[in-house]
């Protein structure tokens, strides 16, 4: 089939080492015919986080912190099995988790800066609340003689 398109990079220079992934393969749930029987074409993909020399030390922890209810034991585990050849499901898991350690190892965002409402701005505002008041006032048949 062809060779693995990795190393699959998480961001940066910072890749999924090869080394550290366990692989294992079984059959996919779902219909299929006499070939999905014998075929083990569902990937499953380990990559011990708690472990792992390959993260700095401050991916890491930011990681295992938001990654906390995914992981058992430190290990993280993702499955892949919608193609019909393992190949393309070993591809699906990688990029999987590839996606999944760039996400949770993301510095977090600038803290907003809060910011004043331009007086200006805030009364046009309640004065167009006003005027739809009004047109919504005058809907209303009270004042009909």
């Amino acid at each position: 089939m062809g060779h693995m398109s990795g190393p699959y990079v998480i961001r940066g220079s910072v890749s999924l080492p090869e080394a550290e992934l366990v692989w294992r393969f079984s059959r996919s749930s779902g219909p299929g015919g006499q070939h999905v029987n014998t075929s083990d074409s569902q990937a499953e993909l380990r990559f011990d986080l708690a472990a792992t020399a390959s993260l700095p030390e401050v991916w890491k922890a930011r990681a295992l912190e938001r990654l906390d209810g995914r992981l058992i034991d430190g290990v993280i585990v993702v499955r892949a099995s919608e193609h019909r050849s393992q190949w393309r499901n070993r591809e699906a898991a990688a990029v999987r988790l590839a996606a999944l350690l760039a996400e949770a190892t993301a510095p977090p965002p600038k803290p907003r800066r809060a910011t004043r409402i331009p007086r200006g701005i805030n009364e046009r505002r309640l004065r167009q609340k006003k005027q739809r008041s009004d047109t919504k006032q005058g809907r209303s048949g009270r004042n009909w003689g």
